[in-house]
């Protein structure tokens, strides 16, 4: 038996591997990745358009960020939460740096979905209030707040009714649920409905309105120009704290440090995770604002992580960040967008008829695959299946949700690199093509 089919038995025997029938998985053995290439244990290299999971935004293995955590672990590998360090002062100035508006405290968290479940919390005690408003077609997390709040499928086997949680439309011009013509008539409408929503449910019952600046795994949907601050102006008027999700299209991924900046919005609360570290080490948190924190200037905040603003965890983020200042990474990922994804996109829905949409921003891009071009029926699992398959048989590692193909590298990588995974995903899709009738 070879190394790699040790580690793959091994990990079949005791792995449990998430949102998977366990008999069915079988997942590759990667041995080592650089930049924006994975190497698998057999040797073939893949171009990685997934970003992982969406949260390589500086590729793999950048060697300042590998370096602060190895600096890092040798002075101070880890500290209860109620400490100060270097490392986790120096996160949370750089986060409060980006972040919009007053948001300049910070609390750590080790991911996106905790994240959201202290957001909730924090606007649930300062408001008095239960209910979060959140969209369908979205994706806030896994743990049991955030799966509720969560508006998308795989909210359906976890979701007992009893977080206080209520689902409306967002805008989503492409599958529009209000009829719409175009961006001003979905942006109209689906403020109009919000704001129905907000008082059939009685804003003396909700908390807050929690959306993903752009959503992520759902579709990445660009909000239309005026919706996001539509929304500020209906919590400003009920009294309701505005989160925003940054998890997934923060930290570069939108050609912007914050997706949000795109949209001259300032939430009351804003989670993120992924990009902040380029996942190398898991963190993710909360800014908050003056009005919020002061609200717990002097009573308890009643939550806490045992790992809360872990040494190497933010090490990583400050390394992160930083290369992202000294190299441009942003600035890079815009570019991307404009020069690169946008056109070279364009021009392979025109080749497909498999490819009923386009959307994207900096390198944050989705393919709405249909099997039916007129009804827009999406692509069959099948089909899908065959699209992601042929993509890794040509070298490339794709990212796929629902009826989608997402490209998403990091957001440095080069034009070049890009145009060849554009390239290997323009033949893929010939097994979409095939598909339709």
């Amino acid at each position: 038996m070879s190394a790699s089919d040790d580690v793959l038995a091994t990990d079949l025997a005791h792995v449990f591997h998430s949102w998977s029938a366990q008999d069915k998985v079988n997942p590759m053995v990667i041995d080592s990745a650089e930049g924006s290439w994975l190497t698998a244990a057999d040797g073939k290299r893949y171009l990685d358009f997934s970003s992982q999971l969406v949260f390589t935004n500086i590729g793999h293995g950048h060697p300042k960020v590998v370096e602060a955590i190895a600096n890092q672990a040798a002075k101070l590998c880890t500290l209860a939460p109620a400490h100060a360090s270097q490392a986790k002062s120096g996160a949370a100035r750089r986060v409060a740096e980006i972040a919009p508006g007053d948001l300049d405290s910070v609390f750590f968290t080790n991911g996106g979905a905790e994240a959201t479940e202290h957001a909730v919390r924090m606007a649930r005690q300062f408001t008095g209030r239960n209910k979060i408003l959140s969209r369908y077609r979205s994706y806030h997390g896994a743990t049991s707040t955030a799966i509720t709040i969560t508006g998308d499928e795989r909210r359906f086997p976890n979701d007992l009714g009893t977080m206080g949680t209520v689902h409306f439309f967002g805008p989503f011009l492409y599958r529009s649920v209000f009829d719409s013509q175009t961006e001003e008539q979905e942006c109209e409408r689906a403020l109009k409905h919000l704001e129905q929503t907000i008082v059939m449910e009685g804003p003396s019952t909700i908390a807050a309105v929690m959306l993903e600046s752009i959503p992520g795994t759902a579709g990445i949907m660009v909000p239309p120009a005026g919706y996001l601050a539509g929304v500020r102006a209906l919590c400003d008027t009920y009294g309701l704290v505005l989160i925003l999700d940054e998890v997934m299209a923060g930290f570069g991924r939108a050609g912007s440090w914050l997706a949000l900046d795109h949209f001259d919005v300032v939430p009351d609360l804003m989670t993120f995770a992924k990009g902040v570290t380029s996942g190398y080490v898991p963190l993710g948190g909360v800014a908050i604002s003056k009005k919020i924190r002061d609200f717990f200037g002097e009573r308890p905040y009643p939550g806490g992580l045992t790992y809360s603003g872990h040494p190497l965890a933010c090490a990583a983020a400050v390394a992160t960040i930083d290369v992202m200042r000294e190299e441009g990474i942003v600035e890079q990922a815009a570019a991307l967008g404009t020069d690169v994804f946008g056109p070279g996109l364009a021009k392979i829905a025109e080749n497909h008829p498999s490819v009923g949409e386009v959307r994207g921003i900096g390198a944050f891009w989705a393919l709405d695959l249909v099997s039916d071009p007129q009804t827009k029926a999406p692509i069959t699992p099948e089909a899908l299946a065959a699209t992601v398959g042929a993509a890794k048989q040509a070298g490339l590692m794709p990212f796929s949700s629902g009826n989608r193909i997402h490209v998403v590298p990091a957001c440095n990588i080069s034009p070049e690199d890009a145009r060849t995974g554009l390239d290997i995903l323009d033949s893929a899709l010939t097994a979409a093509d095939d598909a339709i009738g």
